[in-house]
């Protein structure tokens, strides 16, 4: 039996196996976890789904495959075994040397409505990538992304019509759909590349690596290739940028009355048989908290852009930047809004230590409309961030410092104040209304009372 290397994720193309829990001659009963795997976003175990016999690992620890790939053999009563490379030829999945291909069977005949439909469906097959067939590869996988399955409108667009839209440079906003409900298919790609539909606009590149590496002198450095996280997030950024207009909105707010509610709020919680308390509030908890109240109260921002719409939620979902090593991940905090405050440190917490350990889902990491990024604790005063799309804001938050300020009768008091900046996709955001989103967020965190409520 063939162990395959899982699906992950639509855009998820291959998944790097990072430890093995089973070895070669061992037993294998089903649900025992056989191996973990690591994506750009998740870490996960992936269980056996048949009992048997660990036959043979074709793909050993450290090393990345496509999804679909064959990684390991499973031998039992009725598996069938398949020919393949051992796990010396795993990396470059080239079969052995001296291993023969076993010559194909000669097919049956096939009727005439068979040969006509393959007859007329020559450039869809050429389209796909040619060669031989690899052994090491279960089926023909994408090398790489080919955009998103839903498009704006409604749309779709199948797997096939995505890859040889790419390929050809085709525009799909402007490929006419003939699939029911505005679904796209290989032939509407092909219809568009014959009436010489417009090319979509070549992504800006920046210059190859052999040219960077003539700038420096040669032993002054050490290359490390990026992993699927940090090519992720070269990708998704370099589109942020390129896509989203954006804009800075910056502004200081006080902290006293914020701190001294967090100090009573924390003071005040119940502890177990243990000594822990029910609740801990970090700082962090309560911005997040205040930009979700301050999108309840500017619901016009409460948006993201889709395209040829804007899409306008019922609820608001933050999402909470996570620093990890070489990345980071943005898990996405649920109704952030109308759940007690205690509910929000919580579920912040725990979404946080499994961001960490790259135990999210997809799910949980996926949509939201703002984002909270905290670089206060590096001593950084102010930034500004990018938004992470589709999302439409995001709030960068500096750190906190005691500031003189004049009183009232003239004179001087200290103020612990903080500077945030707001970044906004000005398709859905325009210039006042992410000042009256930085306004609202600025009145939560200066009266703070109706936080925790």
């Amino acid at each position: 039996m063939d162990i395959l290397m899982p699906q992950l994720g639509e855009t998820v193309a291959e998944g790097k196996i990072t430890t093995w829990f089973k070895q070669p001659g061992d037993t294998v009963a089903p649900g025992d976890n056989l191996f973990e795997i690591e994506t750009d976003k998740v870490s996960m175990e992936v269980p056996a789904i048949a009992g048997g016999v660990l036959q043979e690992i074709r793909v050993p620890a450290g090393t990345a495959a496509p999804v679909g790939a064959i990684v390991a053999i499973l031998a039992g009563d009725g598996a069938a075994t398949s020919p393949g490379p051992t796990t010396g030829t795993a990396a470059t999945g080239a079969p052995p040397a001296n291993t023969a291909a076993a010559p194909a069977p000669a097919a049956p005949p096939s009727p005439a409505p068979a040969r006509a439909a393959v007859s007329a469906a020559p450039a869809v097959a050429s389209s796909v990538r040619g060669g031989p067939l690899d052994p090491f590869h279960a089926v023909r996988t994408p090398d790489k992304n080919f955009g998103p399955a839903r498009l704006g409108g409604g749309r779709t667009i199948t797997p096939l019509a995505r890859r040889l839209a790419a390929e050809a440079g085709i525009d799909v906003s402007r490929i006419a759909a003939t699939g029911p409900r505005g679904r796209i298919f290989a032939r509407d790609v092909q219809t568009a590349m014959a009436n010489g539909v417009a090319s979509a606009p070549a992504p800006a590149s920046g210059p190859t690596a052999d040219r960077v590496k003539a700038l420096y002198e040669a032993g002054t450095y050490t290359e490390t290739p990026a992993d699927s996280m940090r090519k992720t997030i070269a990708v998704r950024l370099v589109e942020a940028k390129q896509t989203v207009p954006h804009f800075y909105l910056t502004a200081e707010v006080t902290l006293d009355r914020l701190l001294a509610l967090r100090h009573e709020a924390n003071a005040a919680a119940p502890h177990d048989a243990d000594g822990k308390p029910a609740w801990h509030l970090s700082l962090n908890d309560l911005v997040v908290r205040a930009l979700a109240r301050a999108l309840v109260h500017v619901p016009a921002a409460n948006a993201v852009w889709a395209e040829d719409r804007i899409l306008r939620f019922d609820r608001v979902d933050i999402g909470i930047a996570v620093a990890l090593d070489g990345g980071l991940i943005t898990p996405v905090l649920r109704d952030a809004a109308a759940k007690p405050m205690s509910v929000v440190a919580a579920e912040a917490k725990d979404l946080i230590a499994r961001g960490r350990l790259k135990k999210l889902e997809p799910r949980e990491y996926q949509g939201g409309v703002s984002t909270v990024s905290n670089l206060g604790m590096y001593g950084v005063k102010e930034f500004a961030g990018i938004i992470n799309p589709p999302q439409s804001t995001l709030l960068a938050v500096g750190g906190t410092e005691r500031r003189p300020v004049e009183a009232e009768g003239g004179g001087v008091r200290f103020e612990t104040r903080m500077t945030v900046t707001l970044s906004c996709d000005h398709r859905v955001v325009d210039g006042a209304l992410g000042a009256r989103l930085l306004s609202a967020f600025r009145h939560a965190v200066e009266h703070p009372t109706g936080l925790l409520m």
